[in-house]
């Protein structure tokens, strides 16, 4: 006897494989009407839902019902990372999912930072799961990046600092970023310069000034993460900081800060006086 089809590693059935009578449940109607009811007849006629799904989704529509009419203050960060995940494996009890991924990286924002390759452990999570998440994550980047666009950045430093926490808390090896300024301070790129190990990124004052001279800059914002989480600046820190500056002075480029992201916090080397 032949077997039936095999659930990929997200447990998602290809539509066109349900058994015969199986209904045809999109998860993309998120906030659609609901479509009537069926007659106690056709009802009874039906075969079972497909993995137990009669077993959660009436908690499914309760849960939209809540976030419909209160908003996500209504929700609690599991609750919120559910029905998200409502979505992207429709075919599923997503709450033991959701917080087997909280438990594993702590907060909402460290499940959307981690890689996708530490998603895909979390039992349920497969790749295609995995990258719609860090789809998810690259929109607010984008969204949160937008908000600095043909904005004084200096007069925007909340959003940077959203920013720059959006795209480097949670990444689990050194990164040099750099973000050139023009006369205005108005932001012209944001690019990352070099990619290191957990606790070392190798950094040239040259190639950073070259860098902005190509683009015109007039000034720049230094940022790079600690990924052992604790944002206090090293010696090493410090003192590449003002090489650069050194560099960069002559060409009339200046520094404006060096901002080190860990995953709880930041610090400002020149909120701390350090340069």
């Amino acid at each position: 006897m032949a077997k039936g089809p095999v659930l990929t590693s997200d447990d998602e059935l290809p539509f066109d494989d349900l058994p015969v009578g199986e209904p045809d449940i999109d998860e993309r109607l998120f906030f659609a009407e609901q479509p009537a009811k069926p007659s106690m007849a056709k009802a009874a006629s039906a075969p079972p839902a497909l993995g137990g799904e009669q077993h959660y989704h009436g908690h499914r529509e309760r849960l939209r019902n809540r976030f419909r009419e209160n908003g996500d203050g209504a929700l609690a960060d599991y609750e919120i990372l559910e029905l998200l995940l409502f979505r992207l494996i429709p075919r599923r009890d997503t709450k033991p999912i959701a917080k087997a991924l909280l438990d594993r990286f702590g907060t909402l924002a460290a499940v959307f930072g981690a890689p996708a390759g530490l998603l895909q452990e979390v039992k349920g999570i497969g790749e295609t799961v995995a990258l719609d998440l860090k789809l998810i994550a690259a929109v607010a980047q984008r969204t949160l990046k937008s908000e600095l666009r043909n904005k004084q950045v200096l007069g925007s430093w909340s959003s940077v600092i959203q920013y720059c926490h959006a795209a480097m808390a949670h990444e689990t090896r050194e990164q040099f970023r750099i973000l050139f300024l023009d006369k205005r301070n108005a932001l012209i790129a944001d690019e990352v310069q070099g990619r290191g190990t957990v606790d070392h990124t190798p950094v040239y004052p040259r190639e950073v000034v070259k860098r902005a001279l190509e683009l015109s800059a007039t000034a720049l914002i230094l940022v790079h993460n600690h990924p052992s989480g604790d944002p206090t600046p090293s010696r090493a820190d410090i003192d590449m900081t003002k090489m650069i500056i050194d560099t960069a002075k002559p060409l009339g480029i200046t520094v404006h800060d060096h901002i080190i992201i860990g995953k709880d916090g930041h610090a400002s080397l020149k909120g701390l006086r350090l340069i």
